[in-house]
């Protein structure tokens, strides 16, 4: 069983490890089903997979704008984390370590190919509940127009700062982190984007 490809449907033992007690969305949690993987129940990394793979699969579609390509992506994300995870050494969330291995995986390849996608110009209800309120809404809008205009001309390195920032809830050091940026120049970009966004709510609120 441990053998199985970490991303098959396989059940977890729960004699040892229940999945309901694991099920829980706190970074303690994360940390606690890795410390169960590494010590051997290593089926249990499908829940992590369960719990992240909108997010990395979101950021596949940022850089590649392909589902086949972002689904390949995703696929190799989580196979380079699985063979990594004994390394994993709790100083940050598992989720920031987790976009850095995306992160570098997918900047590699667009090194290649040169491009990058701003989530702003996907739709983010692909990534978020739908059925949001029309104010919601109109707040969500707002936002994509603001990081829209930010990024316009900007290094795609730069626009993923800004993408962390705003659609995946990084803070600036797990931003660092994740793309090794300076804090500084980061904070630069999303303080634009934040007057941006200011300006448009202020419109929307005349």
């Amino acid at each position: 069983m441990a053998d199985k490809s970490p991303l098959g449907e396989v059940r977890p033992r729960e004699e040892k490890t229940g999945e309901s007690d694991l099920n829980d969305q706190s970074d303690l949690n994360d940390q606690l089903i890795v410390s169960q993987i590494v010590s051997g129940q290593k089926e249990l990394f499908r829940l992590l997979v369960r719990r992240h793979e909108k997010a990395v699969n979101g950021m596949g579609l940022s850089f590649f704008r392909n589902p086949e390509d972002a689904s390949d992506f995703t696929q190799e994300v989580f196979l380079k984390a699985y063979r990594n995870l004994s390394r994993f050494e709790g100083r940050s969330r598992f989720s920031t370590w987790l976009y850095k291995i995306a992160y570098n995986t997918a900047i590699n390849e667009v090194n290649r190919r040169k491009e990058y996608y701003s989530l702003a110009e996907e739709d983010i209800d692909k990534l978020t509940n739908s059925g949001d309120t029309p104010e919601r809404a109109m707040l969500r809008n707002a936002a994509k127009e603001a990081v829209r205009a930010a990024i316009k001309d900007l290094p795609h390195r730069f626009m993923v700062c800004i993408d962390l920032f705003f659609f995946y809830d990084r803070s600036y050091q797990e931003i660092e982190a994740i793309t090794g940026i300076p804090v500084n120049t980061i904070k630069s970009h999303v303080f634009r984007a934040k007057l941006l966004l200011k300006e448009k709510l202020d419109l929307l609120v005349d």
